[in-house]
């Protein structure tokens, strides 16, 4: 009897896994314009995302000041208020691309809010990626017309990358 209880015991505690992670979590001290202003997020990278509250709204780590990091809201910034909790999620803002993506409408996260269905894309991509310099861009070769004659007039726009 004492054995088998011994042994239940003692199988019962190897199957437990302590599973508590540390998070960095902060304070919301000031929110306008979509701009959340929020303290204690110290480590935090730059297009880093992060969490409001309960984990349904996100934004992404742009301004990184020494005590205070500006935070781009995307989605309703009403909800948000002064003393909210924020937390990092340790991974950089990214959206789906690929051939699943084309004809789609998405917010921007990258997720589908058109009523298709999931995109099923394995492909993703950093949303800030630094641009390729002026010269290996293709010059502009081909005019864009708006259809306004006077942004046309005033503005010429034309097909490709080069400035």
């Amino acid at each position: 009897m004492a054995i088998e209880l011994s042994y239940i015991l003692e199988s019962n505690i190897n199957k437990y896994k302590d599973e508590k992670s540390l998070q960095e979590t902060g304070i919301v001290l000031s929110m306008s314009d979509g701009i959340a202003r929020c303290y204690g997020l110290t480590k935090i990278q730059a297009g880093e995302m992060v969490e409001f509250n309960n984990g349904n709204i996100k934004g992404m780590a742009l301004n990184l000041e020494p005590d205070v990091v500006g935070v781009v809201v995307f989605s309703n910034d009403r909800e948000i208020q002064e003393g909210n909790f924020v937390r990092r999620t340790g991974s950089i803002v990214s959206v789906p691309v690929g051939p699943e993506v084309l004809g789609r409408v998405v917010d921007a996260l990258g997720q589908p809010i058109d009523g298709k269905g999931q995109i099923n894309s394995k492909l993703e991509s950093r949303v800030e990626v630094k641009a390729r310099g002026i010269m290996p861009r293709e010059s502009v070769k081909e005019p864009v017309q708006t259809g306004l004659k006077a942004v046309d007039s005033l503005i010429p726009i034309g097909r490709g990358q080069r400035e």
